[in-house]
């Protein structure tokens, strides 16, 4: 096996959907013995898989004549639900000071998922070799954790008689916010707008990471200064003072706390110097800002359903023309869409059993049409075994319906919204649905669909459609609200964007972890939006 090492440490891989970072906690177990006269000095190595190759993101230290290692050192790694994350964890017995893997004895190596990791939270399993079969005994367990300190502190600050600083007029007063550096300097973390002509502002509450501004010790002196400002950027000092985030959460609204605004020099000279004014924390409250993995860790399901398009435009699924004819290959780009989509829902459902709907076919023995039909012909049990079961029950469906039409969406956006709408009783984040519908073309029932997506966008759910074959998908990017706000054709507004359309032809000859990325890349912020605007807090979450 071939090994790269990175001379600087990779940078963040990835999109710029990064939901936050995992910490990995990394033991091994019954390592191979390598050393002849005493153990393995074992040492572990994670490589994140990049365009097809494995890049080296960190190692860990080495822990000297040990077969059971638990390794201190933690790897760092931005986490993307859209996409699948592959990780390898290879250990090595160190022999040398050497940096180039290939001068130490390799003791076995474990790839995986991200995901697998993050949602089990901890796994335990075989070590391998190069040829594939076991390093003897070597296990490894790998431990996830969300690193993200999400709480925020919104802050609201005046001034009251700051000293004047412009001759013909008052001074036009700025704040700025320093946090001590690791190089014992202090660092700048906020800044407030200006507020002109006058020594008692009032500025606008802002809201800061409490990471950012005291790195999440409330008892960390924090240093405040307050500017006049000038357009020429020689700004006039006018005082400061140092606090802390738990001084100033003393503050409440009917009490607000006063601090008095020092200039050092002035101090100094003037011996009846009492302040250069006061400056007001009129409230200061810390509370958290959940990230998706908060919802998800706490224990949200995502419900997944599907919804397949069998109209007659598709053409016959026996005819190699059809789009939903299976190739010799056993799949087409109906399955392909499935596929890509679920393999990375299914992480986050705990049953795994996953509805799949059909529309627009004749169904047996009657022939009738139906726009929301169970593809296993189980209506009162329409649920598939994972992501294999929706492709068996697709397989198995298409000798026994006739395609017809029209294409109509709101029968299923509907049926969702019906179990979407139960879940909005509940106290905490518990369910959020996604329907995927795979489609070849123009929407039938358009005045239906878009009222029914606009009431869905008051829900728990999201909406992903990907277009088939070569038809004119104008409708669909209409429904995507990325560009303007969807309306029903009643005028009603919907509340947030929740459909996400991606036609498959610009994906055919890309690989098909791009489709995931594409389909799935807005999922997340959807989720943390319709929790956040319900004031939902995760079902496991501790005060701030």
């Amino acid at each position: 096996m071939a090994y790269t090492v990175t001379p600087t440490p990779a940078g963040p891989v990835g999109s710029q959907y990064c939901v936050c970072k995992v910490e990995l906690s990394v033991c091994g177990q019954n390592l191979l013995d390598r050393d002849v006269t005493s153990k393995s000095d074992p040492f572990c190595v994670l490589f994140m898989e990049v365009n097809g190759k494995w890049v080296e993101l960190d190692r860990t230290e080495t822990a000297v004549n040990n077969l059971n290692p638990a390794f201190s050192k933690k790897f760092i790694v931005d986490y993307h639900f859209e996409e699948v994350q592959k990780l390898k964890f290879a250990l090595f017995d160190q022999d040398k000071s050497s940096m180039q893997l290939y001068e130490h004895d390799f003791l076995g190596e474990f790839s995986c998922t991200l995901g697998t990791i993050v949602s089990s939270k901890k796994i335990t399993r075989t070590l391998l070799l190069g040829n594939g079969k076991p390093a003897g005994k070597g296990m490894i367990t790998i431990a996830a954790q969300e690193l993200s300190d999400n709480r925020v502190i919104t802050l609201s600050m005046a001034g009251r008689k700051l000293d004047k600083k412009d001759l013909f007029g008052k001074s036009d007063p700025f704040l700025e916010f320093y946090k001590p550096g690791d190089d014992g300097k202090w660092m700048l973390v906020h800044r407030t707008e200006v507020i002109k002509y006058t020594l008692d502002p009032v500025w606008k509450p802002f809201t800061v990471p409490l990471v950012s501004l005291c790195d999440g010790d409330v008892e960390k002196l924090i240093k405040v200064m307050c500017y006049d400002y000038d357009s020429d950027g020689g700004h006039d000092f006018i005082g400061e003072f140092q606090t802390s985030v738990a001084k100033m959460c003393e503050a409440q609204d009917a009490f607000p706390l006063e601090l008095e605004c020092i200039n050092p020099k002035k101090q100094k000279k003037k011996k009846n110097y009492k302040n250069s004014g006061i400056i007001i924390v009129k409230s200061c409250k810390i509370t958290r800002d959940f990230s998706f993995l908060d919802y998800i860790l706490g224990g949200c399901q995502l419900m997944f359903t599907v919804g397949i398009d069998f109209t007659a435009s598709n053409g016959n699924p026996r005819d190699p023309s059809s789009l939903h004819y299976i190739n010799p290959m056993g799949t087409n780009e109906y399955l392909s869409a499935i596929w890509a989509v679920g393999q990375i829902i299914q992480d986050y459902d705990s049953d795994k059993m996953f509805p799949a709907l059909g529309f627009g076919a004749q169904l047996p023995p009657d022939w009738k049409v139906s726009h929301e039909f169970a593809i296993n012909f189980n209506p009162t049990n329409p649920f598939c075994s994972g992501v294999e079961g929706i492709v068996q029950a697709y397989s198995a469906c298409l000798p026994h319906i006739r395609f017809y039409g029209p294409t109509n969406f709101s029968p299923i956006v509907n049926h969702v919204a019906r179990f979407a709408a139960q879940a909005t009783q509940q106290e905490a984040a518990s369910q959020y649905f996604i329907l995927l519908i795979i489609t070849d073309g123009v929407i039938s029932d358009m005045d239906e669909t878009r009222h029914a997506v606009v009431q869905a966008s008051k829900l728990p759910m999201s909406i992903i459609i990907v277009g088939v074959g070569n038809a004119d998908f104008a409708a669909m990017e209409f429904l995507d609200g990325d560009s303007r706000v969807l309306r029903s054709h009643t005028g009603e507004e919907a509340v947030r964007d929740i459909v996400q359309f991606v036609p498959f032809r610009d994906f055919r000859n890309a690989p098909k972890e791009t489709l995931a990325k594409a389909v799935l890349a807005e999922l997340p912020q959807q989720v943390v939006q319709y929790f956040k605007h319900r004031n939902l807090p995760p079902i496991n979450s501790e005060p701030a």
